[in-house]
């Protein structure tokens, strides 16, 4: 069952901790804390239903890999440094290539949100969810899989149906929305900081 108030809150959690430093550059943000925040988005993709199963099957098992790095590297700076340093930060299943691939998942909630809440007409999910795909996805993605996904969107719950599986009416719903929107947002900022910091890009 998705939970999109504790949702709200690890990552509220999550964004205290960047925006109470005074030295940004010098943020230890915890792998802990940060996937166990990332895996409570993964119901949320399964409640959209078949058009982001792809997305939720292979964020879930980058999560699974950040949660389980956790018990041996504790910050994300730690990650990227311990990458670099063994000259493997795009090889696959790099630890670091799977928090780049996470954070893309946290950025696609945030920008199907958006989304929702910008189009605020009618009860489909269409345009909302093929707006976020478009915009943080399918860059990334071979044409098979952006043909599988474009068939998936005609499969999407309503709206209304939607706001039901997150177990909220629809106010409360749209109000969570825009707490994950403003508290996802330093998240990811300081996510591709790390990235943009060592020379690595996030285009990739």
């Amino acid at each position: 069952m998705a939970d999109l108030r504790n949702l709200v809150e690890a990552f509220k959690e999550l964004a205290a901790t960047l925006n109470n430093s005074t030295q940004q550059e010098n943020v230890e943000l915890g792998v802990a804390p940060f996937a166990h925040a990332c895996s409570l988005i993964s119901p949320l993709f399964v409640c959209v239903g078949i058009a982001y199963k792809f997305a939720e099957m292979d964020y879930v098992a980058k999560v699974h890999d950040l949660a389980e790095v956790s018990q041996q590297i504790g910050t994300l700076n730690a990650i990227l440094d311990g990458d670099v340093k063994a000259n493997r930060v795009r090889i696959a299943g790099s630890h670091t290539r799977n928090l780049l691939r996470v954070k893309r998942g946290v950025d696609m909630l945030k920008v199907l949100f958006e989304q929702i809440l910008a189009t605020d007409r009618g009860n489909s999910l269409r345009d909302p969810a093929s707006n976020a795909y478009d915009q943080v996805f399918a860059p990334y993605h071979g044409w098979m899989i952006r043909k599988a996904v474009a068939a998936g969107m005609h499969a999407l719950p309503t709206k209304a149906e939607y706001f039901q599986m997150l177990n909220e009416d629809e106010r409360l719903a749209k109000a969570q929305m825009q707490n994950y929107i403003t508290a996802s947002a330093p998240v990811i900022t300081y996510v591709e900081n790390l990235f943009i910091s060592r020379g690595l890009g996030t285009d990739w």
